[in-house]
């Protein structure tokens, strides 16, 4: 029986970025995943490295300011993962937010940001209008330009995790987890692995199973409260040939929703949709709906460009079970602790952006249990390549 510190059940962002944080801070920790690194949500995101511009319209003033600063951060250690793009918002005739909202906001958004050079916005000049790569121009009254950034999220997971590995950190891949019992001070882990039964102890579980969460908890006994939650499904697609001025930011025509046109390699990426879903994780994929929709608003916006759709896929973000649109819910991460289970963790929702931060508030909670140990590196300053 292999004894650690920390068991991380889920090889996604979240559990990557612990895995990392939990080795730069001197623990030895064990990360387990069952199929691959961003194997689900953490390889179907919409992309973005970016401080979530239209959370200000609901007040989220903390979860902008931090994901602006951890944005910094990965532009910083991660050059060759994550590169500055220009945002480009049009505001048509009949568009809900008008140009002084727009202009507000932006203020605001280089505000949290520090007001670094970065972080200014700017208006496009009506005679530019034509290089907008197609962008409808009829109504069109203003057109203002941002920055934010971009990744491949699935390369950045794995870069994460190599970073974690070569601090001391083990991946059992593909391994499953199958169940963990609580003596009141450590946790036994059962881990079925090319057909034979692992068994590990250690002092603190995190669970960061992404939709998976709640089976996750299932598995532990004596059995640990859970929440309550939805899976909120968000679907892309990807249209054959590629925008080259940047992403586009614009407002569905059927629903006022936020919808993002982007550069992806060769080719645009459109997304994304929100929509509750009911059933196995695994087998969520994008409907006919949701495509036909994201269809429709590009088709609106770049009258003149092709659409011919040669990939789409869908992924699942959880969120907390309230009343209303699942656009509309707070985007904030839950850290689920309970008193009965000291040094268990679940990660309930999150942002691919804050993973680096989300992971550090776990350590430091962790430390009550596993105590402090003398740092091996500071996350904020390790390369990711």
């Amino acid at each position: 029986m292999e004894s650690v510190d920390l068991i991380i059940i889920g090889g996604g962002i979240h559990g990557v970025g612990v895995a990392q944080a939990a080795a730069a801070a001197g623990y030895k920790s064990i990360l387990v995943e069952q199929t691959a690194l961003a194997a689900a949500t953490s390889s179907r995101s919409s992309k973005l490295i970016h401080g979530g511009l239209r959370y200000l319209e609901t007040m989220q003033l903390g979860l902008v300011r931090e994901s602006l600063r951890e944005r910094r951060t990965l532009l910083k250690i991660a050059p060759t993962l994550v590169r500055a793009t220009r945002f480009h918002i049009p505001i048509y005739k009949n568009t809900s937010r008008r140009p002084w909202m727009i202009r507000a906001g932006l203020s605001l958004y280089a505000l949290l940001a520090g007001l670094h050079r970065r972080a200014w916005f700017q208006q496009i000049n009506q005679n530019q209008w034509h290089q907008l790569d197609g962008l409808k121009t009829e109504n069109l009254d203003k057109v203002f330009c941002y920055w934010d950034a971009q990744t491949d999220d699935a390369k950045l997971t794995e870069a994460v995790m190599r970073s974690a590995q070569s601090l001391g950190a083990k991946l059992l891949m593909p391994a499953e987890f199958t169940g963990a019992s609580f003596d009141g001070e450590f946790y036994t882990v059962r881990i079925q692995k090319n057909g034979k039964e692992t068994i590990l102890r250690c002092r603190a579980l995190v669970n960061a199973a992404g939709p998976w969460v709640n089976r996750i908890l299932d598995l532990v006994t004596p059995p640990a409260p859970s929440l309550e939650v939805d899976l909120v499904q968000g679907s892309h697609i990807v249209i054959e040939g590629k925008t080259e001025r940047g992403v586009y930011y614009l407002e569905a025509p059927s629903d006022r929703r936020a919808v993002f046109v982007m550069p992806w390699y060769e080719h645009t990426l459109v997304g994304t949709t929100e929509k509750n879903y009911e059933g196995d994780p695994a087998k969520v994929v994008a409907t006919q709906e949701e495509i036909d929709y994201l269809l429709e608003t590009y088709r609106h916006y770049f009258p003149g460009r092709g659409t011919n759709v040669i990939d789409n896929f869908a992924g699942l973000r959880v969120s907390q079970q309230e009343k209303g649109e699942a656009f509309h819910r707070p985007r904030d991460i839950t850290l689920h602790e309970t008193a009965s289970h000291p040094g268990l963790i679940t990660i309930y929702g999150g942002k691919l952006t804050g993973y680096r931060a989300t992971a550090q508030k776990i350590i430091a909670v962790l430390e009550k249990t596993l105590g402090n140990r003398k740092p091996i590196a500071d996350t904020r300053e390790l390369k990711l390549d």
